[in-house]
Formats: C-alpha cells, sequence, structure tokens
C-alpha cells in the first residue's frame, strides 16, 4: 500500500497541525464510524482487517507501516515500509489485551492526532477481538491435539487445493502415507500413555526429517500423511529413506521396535482427491506385504 499523503491546517488555539480528513472525522463522526464498521465486518482474516483499517487510519496520520502484534504472531498491512518513528498503542476490550498496534511514520505525533486514532482503535476493537477468536478456532479445528500436526480435515482441504494447482498449473507433488510397525503391540502390552509418547516422538522425527515446504498429517491412531512439494520421485525417495534413518537411530523406538512403512506416489492432472489416496495407500500396503521397515512408490 503506497503511503496516503494529506494536507494540514493549524486548529485554531492549538498551535497543532491535524490533517484535513481528521477535521472530517470529527465534524462527521458518525456517518465514518457506520462506514468503518461496516468494512471491518465483511471478513474475519486478521491482514484482511489491517488494511482496511490503515486506508482510514492513514486519513488522520500519513504512515509507512501498520503492524499489528498479537499471541497469534505479526501482521501488517500490504507495502509497508518499516523506516520512520514509531508510536504503538495497546489495544483492550473488556479487560482482555488483544495486542498492540504499531505505527512507522515520519511525521510529528501530535496529541490530537493520537486522540484521533484512538476514536478510530474504539470502532476496531470488536471486529479485530472477532477475527482473533476465529484465527483461534480454526487453528485448533486443523490441528492434531497430541502431536501438534495437521488433522484429517486440514489434510483434505490442503490436497484438494494441491490438486487445484496441479490442474491448473501442471505442475506436480508427491503424497506420503506412513504408519508405524508394531505399534498396536505396544499399546497392548504397555498402554496408551507409551503409546502416546511414541507417537509424539515420531511426529518430531517426522518435521526434523522433511523440508520446510513439505505438510505433514496425522490422521489418528499411527497413521501419518506428507504433502511433498516436490515434482519427482527421487525427492519422495529421499524423504522416506531420511525418515526410516531417523526412526532406526532413536532410542525410544528401537527399544520399543517401533518402525515405519511408506508409500508415495505422484500427483498428476487428471487426479481426484480418491484417486490419489488410493495410489499413496495402495504402496502403503505394498510396502506391509514386503516386510515392513521399507517403503514402497506407486
Amino acid at each position: 500500500m503506497e503511503n496516503v499523503h494529506v494536507l494540514a491546517q493549524r486548529v485554531a488555539g492549538r498551535g497543532e497541525f491535524l490533517p484535513l480528513s481528521a477535521e472530517f472525522y470529527r465534524s462527521n463522526p458518525i456517518e465514518q464510524t457506520h462506514a468503518l464498521v461496516a468494512q471491518l465486518q465483511k471478513t474475519l482474516e486478521l491482514n484482511k482487517i489491517i488494511n482496511i483499517f490503515s486506508i482510514e487510519a492513514a486519513k488522520v496520520l500519513p504512515f509507512l507501516s501498520l503492524q499489528f502484534h498479537s499471541t497469534e504472531g505479526v501482521v501488517e498491512m500490504s507495502g509497508s515500509k518499516h523506516i520512520g518513528q514509531t508510536v504503538s498503542f495497546d489495544l483492550e476490550v473488556e479487560d482482555e489485551r488483544l495486542g498492540q498496534l504499531i505505527y512507522f511514520t515520519k511525521q510529528p505525533v501530535t496529541v490530537t492526532i493520537k486522540e484521533q486514532l484512538q476514536k478510530l482503535h474504539s470502532i476496531l476493537l470488536y471486529p479485530l477481538r472477532n477475527a482473533l477468536l476465529f484465527h483461534r478456532v480454526k487453528k485448533l479445528a486443523t490441528k492434531d491435539s497430541l502431536t501438534g500436526l495437521g488433522n484429517r480435515s486440514h489434510f483434505d482441504d490442503s490436497l484438494n487445493r494441491k490438486l487445484e494447482r496441479c490442474r491448473r498449473h501442471h505442475r506436480s507433488f508427491g503424497l506420503m502415507l506412513l504408519d508405524l510397525d508394531n505399534f498396536k503391540a505396544v499399546n497392548d502390552t504397555h498402554g496408551h500413555q507409551v503409546g502416546d509418547t511414541i507417537l509424539r516422538r515420531f511426529a518430531d522425527l517426522l518435521s526434523f526429517s522433511v523440508r520446510g515446504t513439505d505438510t505433514i498429517f496425522r490422521f489418528g491412531g499411527d497413521e501419518f500423511a506428507i504433502l511433498v512439494d516436490d515434482d519427482h520421485h527421487a525427492v519422495s525417495n529421499i524423504l522416506a529413506k531420511r525418515i526410516q534413518d531417523a526412526v532406526h537411530r532413536d532410542l525410544l523406538l528401537k527399544q520399543h521396535e517401533v518402525t515405519t512403512s511408506i508409500g508415495f506416489t505422484l500427483a498428476t492432472s487428471k487426479d481426484d482427491h480418491l484417486q490419489i489416496f488410493e495410489r499413496a495407500d495402495k504402496a502403503l500396503y505394498k510396502a506391509k506385504n514386503n516386510g515392513r521397515d521399507c517403503s514402497f512408490a506407486f
């Protein structure tokens, strides 16, 4: 987003300069409030809310960047430039701290401008809180509670988006299915607490073994999946070997004689969700039949 430049006028009796549009806000508060609320209520995405709000805030204070810091991370307006002085505001609603807004500006920030911004912030509070709640609920709905990996719902959504990209851009990707050999025996003998520890350990090994562009999921039980962001079987082969080497070296998994079987395939532009999953599942079944603790590609 480009920096917004506005003219200024002297506020009588105070010796301060105020953007003309800020004076407009002061003389037309109801109309401006309704318009901004209507815009903010159109979305629950944090980045869109910050972008919408930045347009209105720039009418009060020309700035080069606007950031919102919260426990969910940092969101900033499009086209941000981190130069100039910073001025920050804590945002709270009903004794709940939402986070902090930080402006980067080369303009002097007077008491009057701060007052005008705080009025705008009061309009932002509830749409922002709704977006934060939505973001947190959405994150919980897509995460496996035991391992922190994506769950089956997240996998289905991610796979469909990958397939759509494959059809449109003719760029393939890999699907890898994994399960743990001898896991049921461990659960039956040592109980679910030990079983859960093994599942978390295996999830950590997967996270260390794959690349940052690959995505890992747990379906439930000892079933896992990886979407491999590459269109060559060789890459999936390398990842499969890396995973199995990590499992063989791990003392906990070695103690309980737990290994992993892996099946994988590459997507084609003609695939749908069921077709690619069925191929990967057949490859996993083949790996199991070949004696387990190995991988197979279809």
